[in-house]
Order: C-alpha cells, then sequence, then structure tokens
C-alpha cells in the first residue's frame, strides 16, 4: 500500500511539473515600462527600401520598433505576426493613424537579410543596424526585443521575447497606445 502510495505521489509530482512546465512555456515574453529616467532616442532611420523614418513623421503614430537576427529563433518565430501587423495595422477607433512596424535587423549584412526576407515574404520595413550603435541607444541586450512607442513619440514599453502580435494581448496594448494623446506630457503608465 506504501508503495502504490509513493507511486501515486510521484505521478502527481510529474503532472505537476508538465502543467508547470507548459505555463512556463507559454510565457515567452516579459512587458516592463520604459524607465522614467531614460529619454526615449531619437528616430531618424533609413529602411532597405530607401524609405525615411523620422520622429516627426511618425508622430501621431503608435510604433512597434523590433530588434531582430535572422539567427534568433524567437525572432524568426515573431517575424509572421509582425509582418500581419504591418499588412493589417488597424486599431481602435476608426479615425486613428494606423500603427507602424519598422524593424531593426541587429548586425548582419544586407544580403543575409534580404535573402531571409524573401524566403519569409516579408516586406515590413525594415533598418540595418551594422554595428549595433542603435541598439546599444536603445538599450536592447536581448533578441527579439521591442519597444512600443506611443503616438507622442515616447517610448513606453519594452518587451523581450517573442509575442504573437496579432493575438488579443498585443492588440490590447496597441489599442491603448492609439488612445493617447499625440502631444501627451505626461510620464508613462
Amino acid at each position: 500500500m506504501l508503495k502504490n502510495g509513493r507511486r501515486f505521489f510521484l505521478r502527481l509530482c510529474l503532472a505537476l511539473l508538465a502543467c508547470l512546465g507548459q505555463s512556463l512555456a507559454h510565457a515567452q515574453f516579459d512587458k516592463t515600462p520604459w524607465p522614467r529616467s531614460q529619454a526615449t532616442p531619437a528616430i531618424d532611420l533609413v529602411d532597405l527600401h530607401g524609405q525615411h523614418w523620422t520622429g516627426a513623421a511618425l508622430k501621431g503614430r503608435v510604433v512597434v520598433l523590433n530588434f531582430w537576427a535572422t539567427w534568433c529563433g524567437p525572432c524568426k518565430e515573431e517575424m509572421p505576426s509582425l509582418q500581419a501587423l504591418h499588412k493589417d495595422p488597424s486599431l481602435g477607433p476608426s479615425d486613428a493613424r494606423p500603427a507602424v512596424v519598422i524593424g531593426i535587423n541587429v548586425k548582419e549584412t544586407p544580403s543575409t537579410v534580404r535573402r531571409f526576407m524573401a524566403a519569409q515574404h516579408l516586406d515590413l520595413p525594415v533598418v540595418l543596424d551594422p554595428q549595433g550603435d542603435l541598439t546599444r541607444q536603445w538599450g536592447v541586450r536581448i533578441y527579439p526585443t521591442t519597444v512600443l512607442i506611443g503616438p507622442d513619440g515616447r517610448a513606453r514599453w519594452r518587451v523581450v521575447g517573442d509575442l504573437d502580435w496579432n493575438g488579443p494581448i498585443a492588440r490590447t496594448w496597441l489599442k491603448d497606445l492609439q488612445a493617447l494623446p499625440a502631444t501627451s506630457q505626461s510620464a508613462s503608465k
């Protein structure tokens, strides 16, 4: 009887560990507020298509600034949802300007990035960061990392890890950001 009790207990522990492991496997990102003491770096970027992106041109729009690399498994996992958000950026009210998705590829050659994008059928704006200067300015150390910028041009959130950008969690975050005024002077929430 005691032997059966131990087996039951061990099976119960294994089942609980399996459930815990599954829960942890779904927690693939960490969202934290942008540090109040850290200024938002200036945006002055040119993507692979020659499009110039500046903070002034992006004013009034939510920006999804995603730092990634082709060798990064989680980056590759989240790219289709970023592409889908780029293609269908609708958020909130019909009069709201759509979100802009900009990928920042870290320390890879243009040919590597172009091949990857062609193979994955990606056409979202991608900026090259060959020396990692942008990555350092934005305080990125882990890939993927996404910075969510409000319509006022201020960084609001840092999301480390991969996320389904078309899922309900991300869409709620984006709608909440879209609701902020483009001239907000308040501190980040």
